[in-house]
């Protein structure tokens, strides 16, 4: 068993996180993938606002539900799948307007928040609200106990650590101090608030004030709903059967994140369960200065090929470098050695090479040679020294 299986053996929930431009939507469909062909029921919840996820794993486009992703195609390349895989998009919109339908104490009320012309905005524009739906959703896939496995790919936050404090900022902003003051203005501040919006409704000729008010004055009266939803997430998040996958590349800004959200999840009492280090240039073993690469290369290639190859080769050595710098960062940190996923040179665009991406998280350690991939891995004769 890989040591990837084996730390997320036993785990309901699997939670991609991490910095953004780290690579999270792709190792998140290639954990899932992974653990299909495993044998399990697989439900993949992602956060990709371009449409390549989709068309690699063979489906037109990614809806707000799970839906099944044909595994038959990959028995024509020798696997066999041997569970079943599911896969979605977040619409955060409609997430927060099915939360809505939900927690609304009457049919009447789910109608004036969803017909409000304010809702619209605030309900995608309330920082927190796409990391709030993730989780939401997340919620309510696992609450349905129709997956043996969820894995979800967290938003492209700034920071990690916003998707865990996604709910206390939702609610803290519809309980907050300035909010009360906008519906329940006294004093100089319902003055100030009066000429503010009679100016926006001479410009706009819109009822903003009217909209506004009543939008809150409705979300207020479901404050409770949300609070204990926000229970209910962190009951889930800190449950046994969650575990957290920290994704991050080897720059430096990535890895000192990862390492701070592994601190924020410690201090938490949240269970990590590894860390994947996406993108990493392959070490080569021998030497690698110009001149002693040259001359392994040079039979093959000819003495000027060779030169200009070889300059390239060290070129590419020096990331190798620091990315094995990065990795020994994470070792020391961690305490484990993370799995490192070799730079292809390409984005995953089909269901072939996010097969070959799940093949590398899921290596056997006896078999896994993290410097040189087999895709990359140069011949007997030209490693030869």
């Amino acid at each position: 068993m890989s040591r990837l299986a084996q730390a997320l053996s036993g785990r309901h929930v699997v939670i991609c996180a991490g910095a953004g431009g780290v690579g999270k939507t792709t190792v998140s469909a290639a954990v899932a993938l992974g653990l299909a062909m495993d044998g399990c029921r697989v439900a993949l919840v992602t956060i990709d606002p371009a449409r390549r996820l989709a068309e690699a794993l063979g489906l037109r486009a990614l809806d707000n539900r799970p839906q099944p992703v044909d595994l038959a195609r990959l028995e024509g390349s020798g696997t066999r799948p041997r569970g079943e895989l599911f896969a979605m998009m977040l619409d955060s919109k409609r997430t927060f307007d099915e939360l809505i339908e939900l927690l609304a104490p009457d049919a009447r009320t789910k109608e004036q928040i969803l017909a409000n012309p304010i809702y619209g905005h605030i309900s995608t524009a309330v920082a927190g609200s796409q990391e709030y739906t993730a989780i939401a959703k997340l919620f309510e896939i696992e609450h349905e106990q129709e997956y043996d496995v969820i894995v979800l790919d967290t938003p492209p936050s700034r920071h990690a650590i916003d998707f865990l404090e996604a709910p206390e900022r939702l609610t803290a902003f519809l309980e907050g101090r300035a909010l009360n003051a906008l519906l329940r203005p006294s004093g100089h501040a319902m003055r100030a608030a009066g000429i503010l919006f009679a100016a926006l409704r001479r410009v706009t000729g819109v009822e903003l004030l009217d909209d506004v008010t009543t939008l809150f004055r409705l979300l207020a009266g479901m404050l409770d709903g949300f609070r204990r939803r926000a229970a209910d997430v962190h009951a889930l998040l800190a449950d046994p059967g969650t575990g957290f996958l920290i994704v991050t590349s080897p720059e430096r800004a990535a890895v000192d994140e990862a390492m701070f959200f592994a601190a924020e999840l410690d201090r938490a009492r949240l269970h990590r369960c590894g860390a994947i280090v996406n993108r990493v240039q392959p070490l080569d073993r021998a030497p690698h200065d110009a001149v002693t690469v040259a001359a392994r290369l040079q039979d093959r290639l000819g003495a000027r090929l060779a030169d200009k190859v070889a300059q390239t080769h060290v070129e590419v050595q020096r990331l190798a470098d620091r990315d094995a710098g990065a990795v020994d960062r994470l070792l020391r940190a961690f305490g484990e050695k993370p799995i490192c996923v070799p730079d292809r040179g390409a984005d995953v665009h089909d269901i072939g090479s996010l097969v070959e991406l799940q093949n590398d998280l899921f290596a056997p350690d006896m078999e896994r040679d993290l410097q040189w991939p087999r895709s990359l891995r140069p011949t007997t004769e030209a490693t030869r020294g």
